[in-house]
């Protein structure tokens, strides 16, 4: 299925997504829309392990929402909130390769993602800078920016509205990797291949249980942890890996 604002691609095991509104890559309503029926298609998908989120260009990977759509869309600001969470909670090991700036919304989405890998060029930065316009995050960037650099850290990149190039990003962990800008996408589907490898089941009882932690509390993550426990004990996956490292060969997992 073709999309008007955001392009879907299937490399084997790997779904790309990306943000095609250049020069900004903002986010509009329909734009949403576009996004969530592309993550309805790999949440279905059972051949989909890893997902690869990216902005056209190399200017930015996406600058937020957009502007100019946001006077006629006034339910935006929820619809990205709940779609924000909606990735953070995927159930499928989500990648931002970050081409390019990453701000405000842009850069809430990327913390959304499980994994970030930016590209290091002295023209790209992320921060969170809807101080500078008399608002603040709205989709998630109090929440999830602390989470990941501390709360002074990102105490201090939220009041004031600071921009990060990728090597400060990486030294405060916001970012996992960088690359180079003309690698940084082979870099990233040769992590996602690893990812990719690894047994699905297990990947996905994982992020349950973490996000589960996360939004409900460690008691119920502990519940989702056991109840993840359970369901790969019996699995085919489990007998691979029992089997592969008796024979002392690497595990061809299938997700079942």
């Amino acid at each position: 299925m073709a999309y008007e604002n955001l392009t879907y691609e299937k490399k084997d095991r790997i779904a790309l997504v990306t943000i095609n509104r250049p020069p900004a890559n903002s986010w509009s309503m329909a734009a949403m829309e576009d996004f969530e029926q592309i993550l309805d298609e790999i949440e279905n998908d059972q051949d989909i392990r890893v997902v690869i989120l990216t902005g056209t260009g190399e200017k930015c990977f996406s600058a937020g929402m957009d502007v100019a759509d946001a006077g006629k869309s006034p339910g935006i600001g929820d619809r990205g909130r709940k779609l924000w969470r909606r990735v953070d909670r995927f159930e499928k090991p989500t990648i931002a390769a970050i081409n390019g700036h990453a701000l405000g919304g842009g850069l809430e989405l990327a913390l959304s993602c499980h994994f970030r890998i930016m590209a290091d060029s002295p023209k790209s930065k992320i921060g969170l800078t809807e101080l500078n316009l008399g608002i603040i995050p709205g989709w998630g960037g109090t929440q999830r920016l602390y989470r990941i650099v501390g709360k002074a850290k990102a105490l201090d990149m939220i009041l004031f509205s600071k921009r990060l190039n990728a090597r400060e990003a990486l030294e405060i962990g916001l970012v996992n990797q960088i690359s180079a800008p003309e690698t940084l996408m082979a870099d990233t589907f040769e992590f996602a291949e690893l990812i990719a490898k690894r047994p699905p089941l297990a990947v996905s009882g994982v992020l349950k249980a973490i996000s589960a932690g996360i939004y409900e509390g460690l008691d119920q993550g502990l519940v989702m942890e056991s109840e993840g426990s359970k369901i790969v004990a019996g699995s085919e996956d489990a007998i691979e890996g029992f089997t592969a490292f008796f024979e002392k060969r690497e595990p061809v997992f299938k997700g079942k």
